[in-house]
C-alpha cells in the first residue's frame, strides 16, 4: 500500500518539478535553499575536499538544462556497510527527542547514547573551525516494497545544532574504508558475516531547490540487494517513510533508495541562523559536506566519511 502511495505521490511531485521554475537568485540565507548554480559549487567543494566524490553525467537523455552536461550529479562508490540496523536496533536508553516542542512531534535521534556510532549532535560538534585534510565520502540503495504504513515522510526538521562551533571540538573519525569482499566478526553474536557496500547520489530537487541523497546497495559478491535486504541497512524510524524507492532522475534502471528532502532547507536555514547568532558566515560551498553529516542518522550503518571539517569566517 505504502509503495502505491508514494508512486502516486512521486508522479504529482514530478509533474510539480516540471512545472516549477528554476530558481535564480540565491535564497540560501534565508531559506536554506539553492540555485543550481550554487549547488554546483557545493558539489566542486566537496569532490575537491573529499576525493571519493566525482561528478557524473546520466543517461544523455535525462540530461537537465539548468546543470552543466558533465556536472549533472555526484558520485561515490563501494561505501562499506558491515551491520544491518537491527544490531544497533532502538532502545529507549539510547533515545533523545530533540525539539520536543515541536507541534509536529518532532526528530528523534535514536541512537544518541550509542557510544559505537554517535549521537546527531556529536555528529555536529566534530565539524571544527578549521579545515582539516580532505577525506573521503561513499554509498548507495535500491528497489520497492510493500507496507501497510500511511504516514508522512518523518522530517529532517529538528536535526540538533546546539554546539555546532565548539572550537575546541576534535574529531576522530571511526570509520575506516575496507576491502569490498571483507569478512569482519558481528559485533553482537561472534558470527562471521560479509560487508555490504553502496553507491551513493546526490542530486538536485528541481522543486524542493535542495540536494537528494540516493543509494544503491550490494551484498558481497556485489549482487543488487533486494529492497527488503536494502531497508535492513536503513533507520526504521525513516524506513518507507523518509526513505522511499523511486525512480532516478538521471538513470534508468529499478527504483533506488531516496532520503524525502521535503524538510532539508529548514535544517539548513537553522543551521546558518545558529552560526550568525554566533557571530559568523556559513558559507554556500560548505552546503553538501554539512547535508552528510546530517543524513547520517538516517543510514547509521553506512560508513561513508561525513567527516571533513570546514572553515567559516567572522561576519562584520
Amino acid at each position: 500500500m505504502q509503495s502505491v502511495i508514494n508512486s502516486v505521490k512521486g508522479t504529482a511531485l514530478g509533474v510539480a518539478e516540471y512545472l516549477t521554475p528554476v530558481l535564480k537568485e540565491s535564497k540560501f540565507r534565508e531559506t536554506g535553499v539553492l540555485t543550481p548554480e550554487e549547488f554546483v559549487a557545493a558539489g566542486d567543494h566537496l569532490v575537491h575536499h573529499c576525493p571519493t566524490w566525482q561528478w557524473a553525467t546520466g543517461d544523455q537523455d535525462r540530461v537537465k538544462s539548468y546543470l552543466p552536461k558533465n556536472k549533472q550529479f555526484l558520485l561515490t562508490r563501494n561505501v562499506p556497510c558491515s551491520r544491518r540496523c537491527k544490531q544497533i536496533e532502538y532502545c529507549e536508553d539510547q533515545e533523545r527527542v530533540i525539539e520536543v516542542d515541536d507541534p509536529e512531534g518532532g526528530w528523534v535521534d535514536t541512537h544518541h547514547y550509542d557510544s559505537s556510532i554517535g549521537g546527531i549532535d556529536e555528529k555536529v560538534t566534530e565539524m571544527t573551525l578549521e579545515e582539516g585534510q580532505p577525506k573521503g565520502a561513499t554509498g548507495a540503495a535500491d528497489t520497492d516494497d510493500d507496507d501497510e504504513d500511511d504516514e508522512e515522510p518523518a522530517d529532517m526538521e529538528a536535526f540538533e545544532v546546539s554546539g555546532l562551533l565548539d572550537e575546541d571540538d576534535k574529531y576522530t573519525s571511526e570509520s575506516t574504508r575496507k576491502p569490498v569482499n571483507e569478512e569482519r566478526d558481528s559485533c553482537t553474536d561472534g558470527e562471521i558475516i560479509h560487508t555490504r557496500t553502496y553507491d551513493l547520489h546526490i542530486t538536485y530537487d528541481k522543486y524542493y531547490q535542495t540536494p537528494r541523497l540516493w543509494l544503491f546497495g550490494y551484498d558481497e559478491s556485489r549482487k543488487p540487494l533486494s529492497v527488503e535486504e536494502m531497508y535492513e541497512d536503513v533507520s526504521q524510524d525513516h524506513a518507507k517513510k523518509t526513505v522511499t524507492m523511486e525512480t532516478h532522475p538521471h538513470l534508468p534502471g529499478p527504483p533506488m533508495a531516496s532520503v524525502h528532502p521535503c524538510r532539508h532547507a529548514e535544517v539548513m536555514k537553522k543551521i546558518i541562523e545558529t552560526v550568525m547568532e554566533g557571530g559568523r558566515e556559513l558559507g554556500v560551498h560548505m552546503y553538501l559536506i554539512i547535508f552528510l553529516k546530517f543524513v547520517q542518522s538516517v543510514i547509521p550503518t553506512i560508513e561513508y566519511d561525513y567527516t571533513q571539517n570546514f572553515m567559516l569566517t567572522t561576519s562584520g
